[in-house]
């Protein structure tokens, strides 16, 4: 799959998506990097550190967020874009499930859309991805948690959304799926999607896992958001396991050791060789 300028394999080794939140209220980082300098050192400090992609987000989805407009998260998110995309070679994922501030993205220079919702929530935002030609990851998502079959329901929700990709006219090989933990599930579900990630390749496209410092792990160690690394290593590893192409994270630098641990584990010494990375 082609992000930006950068290819990367779909399959045999896992890539570090690194946050990027120019929020004031996100539930682990908020207000640390909303200064356009502030964000820039913590890019350089990530690119470091081994990212492979950094998704930058303008809005916080934590549970009882507050929706801002628009236009004020196109003005936080399009400056920081247009000075990563100056400053650095490396590709750039754009968190937001609103077609506007979609489209401002990509014309700012966002390689891919990450989108919470998996289309489900804008009605236009399939047509705005499809038409720019960019990459795109759908999550899965529910107002409320409430399954009969929790990875089959999971399944069947994705497959809705790669359904309205499909008529949208997204390219199936631009297409990555998250099942989306932390958002409409309960603490138990959380644990079971971990657990279960490779049910979901029946449905044909690469995953990306996102579990850094959220709430499962709080409640499985009883640790804040600040001490929750240890837990989502381990989070990280099982995404390895389970096939995944990402895994979005806070921390670089420990994921990206944690996942050269578990593939030399898994597929043997000389495996990130073998991957080409």
């Amino acid at each position: 799959m082609k992000i930006g300028n950068r290819e990367f394999q779909e399959t045999g080794h896992t890539y570090v998506m690194g946050i990027l939140n120019v929020t004031p209220d996100s539930f682990s980082d908020g207000g640390k990097w909303n200064d356009r300098d502030r964000a820039l050192k913590h890019v350089e400090e990530m690119v470091a550190q081994g990212v492979d992609l950094v998704d930058i987000g303008g809005e916080s989805t934590r549970p009882g967020y507050e929706k801002i407009s628009d236009q004020e998260e196109i003005a936080r998110v399009v400056p920081v874009i247009q000075a990563v995309k100056n400053r650095f070679d490396v590709p750039i994922s754009l968190d937001t499930y609103k077609s506007a501030v979609a489209q401002a993205g990509i014309e700012a220079g966002a390689d891919m859309i990450n989108d919470i919702w998996g289309l489900k929530y804008d009605g236009k935002m399939a047509g705005i991805i499809a038409h720019s030609g960019v990459p795109c990851c759908l999550m899965h998502n529910r107002q409320q948690a409430g399954y009969g079959r929790l990875m089959e329901d999971v399944a069947e929700d994705l497959a809705q959304s790669l359904e309205l990709a499909k008529e949208a006219g997204i390219r199936e090989e631009r297409i990555l799926l998250d099942p989306g933990v932390g958002f409409g599930k309960s603490y138990e579900d959380n644990l079971e999607v971990i657990r279960c990630l490779k049910e979901l390749q029946s449905l044909g496209h690469p995953l990306l896992l996102g579990c850094s410092r959220k709430s499962v792990v709080g409640l499985t160690l009883g640790v804040p958001a600040d001490q929750r690394l240890a837990g989502t290593l381990v989070t990280t590893v099982f995404g390895v396991l389970g096939g995944c192409m990402f895994v979005r994270v806070h921390d670089v630098k420990e994921n990206v050791q944690a996942i050269r641990m578990a593939e030399a584990v898994w597929y043997g010494p000389g495996s990130m060789k073998k991957a080409g990375v």
